[in-house]
């Protein structure tokens, strides 16, 4: 009986990835493997070669005081760091997305978005940065305890602005212009016991062709925000469907569960970090050209290590997203109970992405955040427990409507 309804509602098929698609797979593959080093070999260049050091030196000589050192030394890090970053950006998010097809950003546009990142970067790492400075300056044993915590009130600090401050800033965010929609979203969102629910349509067709949905922000900040792409490109039932998913992110917190995995991370990457340089600096303060880890020159060695330890533990991470995003898939087809849209809706953006819906598993252990398309396809080709009699997963949820769907 289970077999012959799976037969029945395997109806969408999962596509072949063209040429142009593998191309683009194999070529992010080894884009991905360039970014990791680079990213672990400028820090460490900086570390080792004593240009940290020195930087650190100018900035206390120049600086009236602490504080105004730790920003001059910032301007001159950022900056040189930046413009280390900055062939592999281009190439990456302009170059290889046109020649791919996949952007309509143009070149002024991408200049300054890149401006407008690095000055949020400098202001966001400027606000926060002197605090971390002092806690190694006032506890040199606790610190690593006293920053995890600090940490962690940024994370929420941070949940809270990012919707609300720092996505316009780089894209119009505004309500749904299609009120119909905007209705038919808000109806399914009572349905999914979220109340005076708001969606937002971001007009992200001036840079990209791909199309995107996510939730962001936390308590009164949550938003759950649609990409103008992904509504152009979709049916009203693939919309709903999407709208479902990210519903079911925020009914099942998938928030709070990331920044508990996060909060868990930054105690264990604090201490990795404080015992790893008691042991170096005794040993290589003076190629380092700084003798305390508190002193703004130790920057590169924290930034090192914290990506080392980041890149270890992402197998981890994305893990728990691919959890998180699988179970957000099965509430968008527990609420809106249509299969086909959902599996056609993944399998078109096969297409779209130039993604490959069959990767391999290391792809997948250090690179894959979400399942693959491939496997979120035959998932819902399969998922329909009621045509089975079997209770929904998250039924409790679901509050009654009127066209007698049930609980």
């Amino acid at each position: 009986m289970i077999e012959l309804f799976i037969q029945m509602f395997s109806q969408v098929e999962v596509p072949e990835a063209s040429a142009q698609a593998m191309n683009y797979y194999q070529s992010g593959n080894f884009l991905w493997i360039i970014h990791w080093v680079w990213t672990l070999v400028i820090p460490l260049l900086l570390l080792v070669s004593g240009l940290s050091g020195k930087l650190g030196a100018l900035a206390t000589r120049w600086g009236k005081n602490w504080f105004i050192s730790i920003l001059i030394y910032l301007v001159f890090f950022i900056g040189l760091y930046q413009l280390l970053n900055l062939p592999i950006d281009f190439y990456v998010n302009y170059i290889r997305e046109h020649d791919y097809g996949l952007s309509n950003q143009s070149f002024g546009r991408w200049l300054d978005q890149y401006g407008k990142m690095t000055l949020v970067f400098f202001l966001s790492v400027a606000t926060f940065i002197w605090v971390f400075y002092l806690l190694l300056k006032k506890s040199p044993k606790r610190w690593w305890f006293y920053s995890s915590l600090v940490s962690i009130g940024i994370t929420f600090i941070m949940a809270f602005i990012y919707p609300i401050w720092i996505v316009p800033l780089f894209n119009k965010v505004g309500p749904l212009k299609d009120k119909q929609l905007e209705k038919s979203i808000l109806e399914l969102a009572s349905r999914a016991g979220i109340e005076n629910g708001r969606v937002f349509e971001v007009d992200k067709s001036k840079d990209t062709k791909m199309g995107n949905a996510y939730v962001a922000g936390l308590g009164g900040s949550q938003q759950i925000v649609i990409w103008d792409t992904s509504i152009k490109a979709n049916s009203k039932e693939g919309l709903l469907f999407i709208m479902g998913h990210e519903m079911g992110h925020y009914v099942l917190h998938h928030v709070w569960l990331q920044i508990g995995f996060f909060s868990v991370l930054f105690f264990i990457i604090t201490y990795l970090i404080h015992k790893i340089a008691h042991f170096l600096l005794p040993r290589y303060h003076e190629r380092f050209g700084f003798q305390h880890l508190y002193e703004i020159a130790s920057l590169p060695l924290f930034l090192f290590l914290v990506n080392f330890f980041y890149l270890l533990s992402t197998p981890i991470y994305f893990c728990l997203t691919r959890y998180t995003e699988r179970e957000a898939d099965r509430f968008g087809i527990e609420i809106t109970q249509n299969n086909k849209v959902a599996a056609q809706l993944f399998a078109d953006a096969v297409g779209e992405h130039l993604a490959n819906p069959r990767p391999g598993n290391l792809y997948k252990i250090c690179r894959s955040s979400h399942p693959s398309l491939g496997d979120r396809v035959d998932f819902c080709n399969s998922y329909c427990p009621w045509e089975v009699g079997q209770p929904l997963k998250y039924g409790e949820y679901f509050k009654e409507e009127e066209n007698g769907l049930s609980k």
